[in-house]
Parts: C-alpha cells; sequence; structure tokens
C-alpha cells in the first residue's frame, strides 16, 4: 500500500512546528455575495513564497517553492481560493475525487481529517497511476466567508524526500489563516 507513509508523517507533523517568519499571502476583492478576504500562512523555513508572478502566470493564488523557481509541478506547495458553490467541504472533497478518478480510473484515493486550529479542513491523497501523487488539503474558513480554499502538492511516488515535504505542507496548512477584507499586494515583477 502507498499510503502507509501518511501514518507517521501525520505524527510527526503534529509534533513539528519549524517555521520562518516568511509569509504567504494572497488576496481577493468581493465578487458579488463573496466579501473581500485575504488567506496567509507562514511558509516553511526555506521556502519562498510568491503570489503575485509565478502564481498569477500559472493562474493560481500563491505558491510556495524551495530553490529556484523551475515552472514544473512538483515539490510546489499551491493555494487556491475560490468563491463557495457547493454546499459544504464534504461535497468539494468528493466533487474533486470524482475529477480525478474520471481522468485517471487506475488511481487510488485516501481521504483524511486534517487539524487545523480555526477552520475545519480535509484531504484528498491521490496515488496516481502515473507515479505522481498529489496531496489536495480543502479548507472552509466558515459559510459567512463566502470561500473555500486548497493547498496542494504533486509528488514522485518514490520521492525520497516525501515524509519531510509533506510535514512541511501540512505545518502550511495548520499555519493558514483567514480574514475578512483585502490586502493590497504587489503587482507582477517585470519581465528581465
Amino acid at each position: 500500500m502507498r499510503h502507509a507513509w501518511l501514518v507517521p508523517v501525520i505524527a510527526l507533523m503534529l509534533a513539528s512546528q519549524a517555521l520562518a517568519a516568511e509569509r504567504v499571502v494572497a488576496s481577493g476583492r468581493a465578487d458579488g455575495n463573496v466579501p473581500a478576504w485575504t488567506v496567509s500562512a507562514r511558509a516553511p523555513d526555506g521556502w519562498t513564497a510568491d503570489c503575485c508572478t509565478y502564481a498569477r502566470a500559472i493562474g493560481v493564488d500563491a505558491v510556495v517553492y524551495r530553490g529556484e523557481w523551475s515552472g514544473e509541478p512538483q515539490r510546489v506547495m499551491v493555494l487556491n481560493v475560490w468563491p463557495a458553490r457547493l454546499a459544504s467541504l464534504d461535497d468539494e472533497l468528493t466533487a474533486d475525487r470524482t475529477h480525478y478518478l474520471h481522468r485517471d480510473p487506475a488511481g487510488r484515493v485516501l481521504a483524511l481529517p486534517i487539524a487545523h486550529p480555526a477552520m475545519r479542513c480535509a484531504a484528498n491523497v491521490y496515488e496516481g497511476s502515473d507515479r505522481l501523487d498529489d496531496m489536495v488539503v480543502f479548507c472552509d474558513p466558515g459559510k459567512a466567508s463566502g470561500v473555500r480554499l486548497s493547498w496542494s502538492m504533486t509528488l514522485a511516488a518514490d520521492d525520497d524526500q516525501r515524509r519531510a515535504l509533506l510535514e512541511e505542507l501540512l505545518a502550511l496548512v495548520r499555519s493558514t489563516s483567514y480574514r475578512r477584507g483585502a490586502t493590497p499586494l504587489p503587482g507582477p515583477a517585470a519581465p528581465h
């Protein structure tokens, strides 16, 4: 069973709090019934947070990566925030799982709750037939927010850093906070 690594990861992530002070910040304007919002988190030590250059280029709210930006999806933490359209977080998880299994019928899915101090979070862990695995953690900051969010990361099934990387992703998720109201963010950097 390829998901056997999750038990030690969850135990380790509960014991680890090694996070740096660099903040990940993403923000959105009011849109219809959805009030303006700001989502922030603490980037793991040694990781770079980006909301406004690479994240915008690939159409997400923020990315957190280590080293130089490669544009490759593996080992990149990705934040997406969207207007809540489904009735519950469980519905979001089910819709994502259905979509994944439609794309990869031979893939496997494991669902698990994720501890968060201020909002309900749960994950779908996808073991792809392509030997790429994805962990997608969905969080619901509450009905009044009008949004849901997810942090995700893709890893090779045989990635020798898997345990440490997932521990860092889960620590990032636990540090994530939602605040009503937008935060001004810098524009994208000028091309070189």
